[in-house]
């Protein structure tokens, strides 16, 4: 892959006695291997946005930024619009949600934690869950909204 034959004498000079000796060329050709890093990395880029927890909520919509992201996977929490609550995909009963928060808040580094919680879901519900994360160690805490919702600006929209 990559390999090709040189004359000995450096092409220079011709031998004068039927074919020159030859040896393999020992330099390797990293241009495939460029080729397929640059494909890779193209790949994860598009592929990384997608691998997000894929829990299906109807998210309420706002203006707000986005935050910024940590080293470590964010802890999600979710609501979803039948009222279960779920630690990143795996639900959860409500009366043991306080512990496993405290079991997963002991193993973190950070106290960072997303809620994400269905827009028909009533607000009452939505701050227990809020209160529990507290209890559980989790004391930053942001709310996930998909963007497009409205600004609330002095334009009416």
């Amino acid at each position: 892959m990559g390999a090709a034959v040189q004359q000995a004498d450096g092409g220079a000079r011709r031998r004068r006695r039927g074919r020159g000796r030859t040896r393999p060329m020992a330099e390797i050709n990293v241009t495939p291997f460029v080729d397929v890093m640059l494909v890779l990395l193209i790949i994860f880029m598009v592929a990384a946005p997608l691998l997000t927890v894929g829990v299906p909520v109807e998210l309420p919509k706002t203006a707000a930024n986005a935050l910024a992201a940590d080293s470590e996977e964010p802890l999600t929490v979710t609501i979803t619009a039948t009222g279960e609550v779920q630690i990143q995909t795996t639900p959860t009963v409500r009366g043991e949600l306080v512990g496993k928060l405290r079991a997963i808040a002991a193993e973190r580094e950070t106290d960072r934690v997303f809620l994400r919680a269905d827009g028909s879901i009533p607000y009452e519900a939505v701050m227990q869950v809020m209160g529990a994360l507290n209890a559980g160690g989790f004391s930053n805490v942001g709310l996930v909204t998909d963007v497009g919702g409205p600004t609330l600006d002095s334009d009416g929209q």
